[in-house]
């Protein structure tokens, strides 16, 4: 047995999540739960596929820290590792990403999500819990503007979970511990390298927080990743990781760098089955603003609840959208061609999979988005590549 017949075996079984413990069968963690499947792995052979891993200099680290994180492609599927030591030996825990190139429209996103990234600065909180697809998020805001502008993208990440081709956009992908040592030496670095966009991994400490507060005060789009389950206890974990008195003055840059928080959970959505992402979504208005200003946490749910027309989104809201939506996107097998086509450095953006399923779009939606324009002009998305979608719009303007 082998990591990758492991993967393989995952694979096959359509898991998210591949854990590997010694003198345990492998598990397996499909559709959110955890399955334990086939013979106790030998902590020998685990130790071996582990070391197989890791490099001469990781290794030390590994047996300094007792634990490494990486990212490979393992039987065609880009994995993130953990490599660990546990009373019975090394052991590991793997998340198996998907295949395809992430956008907003493979991810089930609300298009809407791609109006922020129109901000030329200030900062971009995508929040949730582990496993809830921030890292995915992330990737699909980033591919975003690499689809559609020509802006110089740098990316710090720990370690790399998606491979992002440069398509308008020049991108620059850096990973901690192997391209250089820190988030903190990395974001330093950034600044003297004319950045237009930064993207970093995780918000970890406070001098990562503090120079990436920094950095979107300072005319760059930063985007970023903090773990919690709302976008106020986002914010609030930001503002409580520094000192009592500095904590007012982070609130005050929160308050004038924030362009939004997206906070995201995960839910299987019928008829299909599939993992959907539930998404709150506050924007930095002027009552959003003045509450983080003042550090009144506690109040976003009032901003975010009574803010629907100014396009906030709550969990219950977004769940409403979710239910009149019928157009989800569902993964075929040419995903995985297209992934490793738009490897190829300048190469044009993959067209949708000719078998992917469409019916009627959404009627209505839970808040008002953009306004139909003046003088009856029909405004076609760069993302409906639907025919039957652009008519349907047409004669509905007929009647």
């Amino acid at each position: 047995m082998s990591l990758e017949v492991w993967v393989q075996r995952a694979v096959e079984q359509q898991a998210s999540d591949l854990h590997l413990e010694p003198g345990l069968p492998m598990g397996l963690r499909v559709r959110g739960q955890l399955r334990m499947v086939g013979d106790p792995i030998p902590a020998a052979t685990l130790s071996q596929a582990g070391r197989s891993l890791l490099s001469e200099e990781q290794w030390a680290i590994f047996r300094q820290r007792q634990s490494f994180d990486l990212s490979r492609t393992i039987h065609g599927v880009r994995c993130r590792i953990n490599v660990l030591r546990t009373s019975r030996g090394v052991g590991m825990a793997v998340r198996l990403l998907t295949s395809f190139q992430a956008t907003l429209k493979r991810l089930n996103l609300h298009p809407d999500l791609g109006r922020l990234v129109h901000h030329t600065h200030g900062l971009i909180l995508v929040s949730g819990a582990t496993g809830s697809g921030k890292s995915s998020t992330l990737a699909a805001l980033i591919q975003e503007i690499n689809l559609h502008e020509t802006k110089h993208i740098v990316t710090l990440e720990s370690p790399i979970e998606y491979t992002i081709a440069p398509r308008k956009s020049l991108v620059r992908q850096r990973e901690v511990g192997r391209d250089t040592p820190s988030f903190e030496q990395a974001l330093l670095d950034a600044m003297r390298e004319d950045p237009d966009v930064l993207m970093v991994g995780e918000l970890r400490d406070p001098e990562t927080m503090r120079l990436t507060l920094n950095a979107a005060e300072t005319g760059h789009l930063v985007l970023a990743t903090v773990h919690s389950s709302t976008a106020a206890e986002a914010l609030s974990r930001i503002v409580s990781a520094f000192a009592p008195e500095a904590q007012a003055s982070v609130q005050a840059q929160l308050a004038d760098a924030l362009v939004a928080v997206v906070c995201q959970r995960l839910s299987f959505r019928t008829p299909n089955e599939r993992l959907v992402p539930e998404v709150e979504l506050l924007l930095a208005t002027t009552a959003a603003r003045a509450t983080i200003r003042q550090g009144q946490f506690s109040k976003l749910q009032t901003v975010l609840e009574s803010g629907g027309f100014e396009g906030q989104w709550t969990f219950a809201r977004y769940r409403d959208w979710l239910a009149q939506r019928h157009d989800f996107y569902i993964p075929t097998e040419r995903d995985a061609d297209l992934a490793v086509d738009a490897v190829a450095v300048g190469a044009p953006p993959p067209p949708p999979p000719s078998t992917m399923t469409r019916t009627q779009p959404v009627a209505q939606r839970a808040a008002p988005v953009v306004s139909q324009p003046a003088g009856g002009v029909l405004e076609i998305s760069a993302d409906d590549d639907d025919p039957a979608s652009i008519l349907r719009q047409l004669e509905k303007r007929r009647f």
